[in-house]
């Protein structure tokens, strides 16, 4: 008797939050393929840590996407391949808009020829723009003021346009800050450049920075400053078993989002790193910058509720121990 293994293709797999999604998918029992031009993924980990098929090269790429779902009887498709940086989007939009909306443009019809109709997307709470109430919900106005969160946006838009003429299912799910790292302390959050808030400060408590910035200290918080809701990345991926499963029995098109509904400010970060650590982790106070609000804190009852998804890692204190532990073995 044989057993029905299902193939998923994982763009960006290679990544931070791909690469936590591919292990969770091996976990699960699926077979998992990966596609990722490696300009932020990691060969090293794919090979030594997840062992899984890697395929160097990148969506918009479209013969090679026709050789792969030629090649592969592929179930599904967890899209992760996207620029992420906020400030990047704004001085070279260009590169963003071609790689985020182009490339999945060209996947999604290659899946549509391939008559591969269930899709899982890495959107952002970055859709939103300027939170107008909080926390954010689902059927809150998208009004992004960058073009990362235009990017994912467009492609929103384009998935409900597939769907309709398709028959092509998504769940899109808007992530808050993906943070920490995998208990097993084989995977974890390595970018270059780095702009997120919790590896900055722990590469400071390793002494590879001098100083961590703290960008506005008089916002209408309690302590003054930027208050937001990091998401464990294995609640993510978790996350992520749960939306394909969904679709592959047969679910609607559907978006969640994903956070946990409690927002630290950057002080309690740092405050909570520094016992985390044990060290010493000097602070530089700098002015505000633009576009940041003061409070993002997202709604996930939703995929609570729809697809069963209960985060096992919501306190600051457990995202930071198992990003340092991570920090401690790749930065030495």
């Amino acid at each position: 008797m044989t057993t029905d293994i299902k193939t998923i293709l994982v763009t960006g797999g290679a990544g931070y939050i791909g690469s936590h999604a591919v292990l969770a998918l091996q976990q699960a029992g699926y077979r998992v393929v990966i596609l990722d031009n490696l300009v932020y993924g990691h060969r090293d980990l794919v090979e030594t840590v997840l062992q899984a098929e890697l395929i160097e090269g990148s969506t918009l790429d479209s013969g090679l996407l026709k050789n792969i779902f030629s090649r592969y009887d592929i179930s599904a498709v967890m899209h992760f391949s996207a620029y992420a940086y906020v400030g990047e989007s704004v001085g070279n939009p260009s590169k963003y808009y071609e790689n985020n909306v182009v490339g999945t443009l060209s996947l999604l019809d290659e899946m549509v020829a391939a008559g591969v109709k269930n899709f899982v997307f890495s959107s952002t709470c970055a859709t939103y723009g300027v939170p107008q109430e909080m926390p954010i919900s689902e059927t809150h106005p998208q009004n992004p003021i960058n073009p990362y969160g235009a990017s994912k946006l467009m492609v929103e838009r384009i998935l409900t346009d597939y769907d309709k003429a398709y028959d092509f299912r998504s769940v899109r799910f808007r992530y808050f800050n993906a943070a920490g790292a995998h208990p097993n302390g084989l995977l974890g959050e390595d970018h270059n450049p780095e702009t997120h808030l919790i590896p900055l400060v722990l590469q400071t408590a390793l002494g590879k920075r001098e100083a961590i910035s703290v960008f506005g200290t008089d916002y209408p918080t309690a302590d003054g400053t930027c208050v937001r809701d990091y998401i464990h990345v294995c609640d993510l991926a978790d996350a992520h078993i749960l939306g394909l499963e969904y679709l592959l029995n047969g679910g609607e098109s559907t978006v969640f989002n994903l956070g946990n509904g409690l927002g630290f400010s950057v002080r309690e970060v740092i405050d909570t790193a520094v016992r985390v650590t044990g060290k010493s982790i000097p602070v530089v106070e700098e002015d505000r910058r633009p576009g940041d609000p003061p409070a993002l804190v997202g709604g996930s009852d939703r995929a609570r509720d729809v697809l069963g998804w209960n985060p096992q890692y919501a306190d600051i204190e457990t995202i930071l121990t198992h990003a340092w532990a991570w920090h401690q073995k790749r930065h030495r």
